[in-house]
C-alpha cells in the first residue's frame, strides 16, 4: 500500500484523515497509530475496513496473516487487535516501514514481524502457508495477477486460507485460480475490494 494513484478520491484530504490510521474493534480499539507521509499513500479507509473484519470475523482469531505492500498498517495492525495469531508485514518503503515498526513498539505487539522488502521478491521465495492474505498493492501498477501467481505458485497459501483483494475499480479481469471462490465483493468509490475462499487443490 506505498504508492498509490494521485486522482483517487480516496487520496484527496477531505475525503481521509491524514496522518494516522484508527483501530476500530478488538484489543486497542480506537487507538490512532501514526503514518508515514509517502507520497500516494492510501490507507484501506475504516469504511471498507469494518466491512472486511465483518467479513473476517470467523477466520481471523489466531490466524497466521500475511499483509503485502503494508503501507500503513491499517490492515495488519486491525488484525492483530482483532487476534490474529501473527502478522507478516511487508512495505518497500524504508520511512514506512520505519514507522510501522514503531507502531509494533508502541502497542507492545511481540506477534508481528515487519520486513522492509518488495513483495514480489518475498514471494519468489519457496513459501510457508498462511491462513489469511491481504492483497493491496499500489494501482495502476499491474502487481495484482503476479501476486496471485506466486502465491500458488510458491506455495503460501494454506489449504483453506482466506484472501483479501483491494484493487482500482476499472481493474480487468483477473486469471483467478479455480480454487479460489468469490465469498464476498463490495464497491467504494473508485475501490473495488473482494474476499476469496481457498479449497484445497
Amino acid at each position: 500500500m506505498t504508492r498509490r494513484r494521485q486522482q483517487s478520491g480516496q487520496n484527496n484530504p477531505t475525503n481521509r484523515r491524514d496522518g494516522f490510521v484508527r483501530i476500530i474493534s478488538g484489543r486497542w480499539r480506537g487507538r490512532k497509530l501514526p503514518v508515514h507521509d509517502v507520497e500516494g499513500l492510501r490507507p484501506t479507509t475504516d469504511r471498507v475496513k469494518e466491512t472486511v473484519f465483518n467479513w473476517l470475523a470467523q477466520d481471523i482469531i489466531d490466524a497466521n496473516c500475511l499483509d503485502l505492500f503494508t503501507g500503513s498498517g491499517s490492515l495488519g495492525f486491525e488484525a492483530l487487535s482483532r487476534g490474529a495469531k501473527h502478522v507478516t508485514m511487508l512495505e518497500l518503503d524504508k520511512k514506512a516501514a520505519e514507522q510501522l515498526e514503531k507502531n509494533r513498539l508502541t502497542l507492545g505487539v511481540d506477534n508481528a514481524t515487519v520486513r522492509n522488502t518488495d513483495s514480489l521478491t518475498f514471494l519468489k521465495q519457496p513459501g510457508t502457508p498462511f491462513d489469511v492474505i491481504f492483497i493491496d498493492p499500489p494501482f495502476r501498477k499491474d502487481l495484482m495477477q503476479e501476486v496471485i501467481t506466486l502465491l500458488e505458485q510458491n506455495h503460501w497459501l494454506a489449504p483453506h486460507a482466506v484472501i483479501y483483494i483491494e484493487a482500482e475499480k476499472e481493474l480487468g479481469e483477473l486469471d483467478i485460480p479455480p480454487h479460489w471462490h468469490l465469498h464476498r465483493e463490495k464497491t467504494a468509490g473508485q475501490v473495488c475490494y473482494r474476499l476469496f475462499e481457498r479449497e484445497d487443490a
